[in-house]
Order: C-alpha cells, then sequence, then structure tokens
C-alpha cells in the first residue's frame, strides 16, 4: 500500500485513536451538554444529551448506508439492542458506544454532543508521515464522502488499488498521476476523479512537494467534474 495514498484506513485511524484515546465519564457528559463550566449544567441539560445520542447514532448509520444488520456485525451488538438504542428506549453506556464509536469512525464526543452550532470551525490535527508528507483530515463525521488536504513530498511511484473512489484537486505545484497504463499531469486548478479500484499513484510530478484536496468515497460516490489534460 502506498504510505501516502488515502484509503478507508486513513479514514478510520484517525477515529480509532479519538475513540480509545479519551475515557468518557458521566462528567465528560454533562459538560459537553452545557456552554462552558460543567456547574452551569442541570439535570434537564443531561437527559436531553443523553435522548439526543439514539437519533445522532441512527442518523450516522443511515448516513454511511449500513443496516442495523450491518452494523451488528461490525460491533458485536445485537439488532434489537442496537435498535432500542437508536430509538432512546435503552440508555446508551460506554460498553455499546465504544464499539459504536469505531465502527462510524468518529470520537465518543461526537456520539454524545453535535457540534457547537455558534462555531463552524474546524480544529485541524495535521497528521506527518515518514515520508515527510502531511495530511490533515477536514471532516469530522462519518458522510460517505470524506475530505483531506494532502501535501506530498517527493516519492518513488507505486500502483496500489483499493475499493472505493477518489476525487483529486491541485492547490499549488504540479500531480502527477497514474490510472492504469495512463500518465497524466496537474496543474493548480485542474482536478481528476478515477475508481480507486484500478491501480494509481499520485505524487508530485518533479522534485518539489504538490498540495491538493483529496476526496475519497465508497464506490459509487463521485464528484462530477473532470480533468481535461490529455497523458503525458
Amino acid at each position: 500500500m502506498d504510505a501516502d495514498s488515502t484509503t478507508t484506513d486513513d479514514v478510520a485511524e484517525a477515529g480509532d485513536a479519538a475513540a480509545t484515546g479519551d475515557a468518557v465519564t458521566p462528567g465528560d457528559v454533562a459538560a459537553s451538554a452545557g456552554d462552558g463550566a460543567a456547574g452551569d449544567v442541570t439535570a434537564d441539560d443531561v437527559t436531553r444529551t443523553i435522548a439526543a445520542i439514539g437519533p445522532r447514532l441512527r442518523a450516522l448509520r443511515l448516513g454511511r448506508g449500513l443496516t442495523l444488520d450491518a452494523l451488528a456485525a461490525a460491533t458485536g451488538i445485537s439488532v434489537s439492542t442496537l435498535s432500542r438504542v437508536e430509538s432512546g428506549h435503552r440508555r446508551p453506556t460506554l460498553d455499546l458506544l465504544i464499539p459504536l464509536a469505531r465502527a462510524h469512525r468518529v470520537a465518543l464526543d461526537h456520539l454524545i454532543s453535535a457540534p457547537a452550532t455558534g462555531d463552524p470551525r474546524l480544529h485541524l490535527r495535521p497528521r506527518r508521515r515518514d515520508s515527510g508528507s502531511v495530511l490533515v483530515p477536514l471532516t469530522q463525521y462519518p458522510g460517505r464522502v470524506q475530505a483531506f488536504k494532502q501535501v506530498l513530498a517527493p516519492r518513488e511511484p507505486g500502483l496500489v488499488s483499493h475499493a472505493g473512489h477518489a476525487w483529486l484537486y491541485v492547490l499549488a505545484g504540479e500531480l502527477r498521476l497514474l490510472v492504469g497504463d495512463r500518465a497524466f499531469t496537474l496543474h493548480p486548478g485542474e482536478a481528476a476523479e478515477f475508481d480507486t479500484a484500478e491501480p494509481h499513484w499520485f505524487g508530485p510530478a518533479g522534485s518539489e512537494a504538490v498540495e491538493i484536496l483529496h476526496l475519497y468515497g465508497p464506490h459509487g460516490d463521485q464528484a462530477v467534474l473532470r480533468t481535461g489534460t490529455a497523458p503525458a
């Protein structure tokens, strides 16, 4: 696997790390329900927060196109339990939320509280690779398409393939794109999309890094913009 290609593993890794790295306590639930200080949170705030978890879980599942049966297979939680949690008939507990956070690839606090409506800004967390490249996830919630900003350092081409669909947009520098036996060079402002099941590779066209936006989603989800650049 190409060390700098974005795949479902990249999407899952961020969610897995967040899901296991932060312990969630009742105090955390209470704090997330209020505007800041835990002392300002009432019992009604906590009740409303917990009541919102079920519908949020259902929305996440449907947004990913998962059935209850598929989610049960992924988490080891029975279909009946999942259904009761989503409908609010069973109180969600940590032993249920942790595998659900992993399956939905989100942090536990994302299941417990919705993002603040007053500030839509994302808190970006760049992930640096050993190769010198940088991957910045731009989406926090598991929609069917995930967005990344990437700065790709020069490296040797190596074709890879995996399930999914990719859309690339060049921000700065020149991007070399190999898809099957075809080769393309993209410049700033140009875009390309392709089925990632076909062997592919992309990286700098020369000795300088290239900066791109990278959208990645399941097979069948794709953008409509396509580059007109001819093969080199």
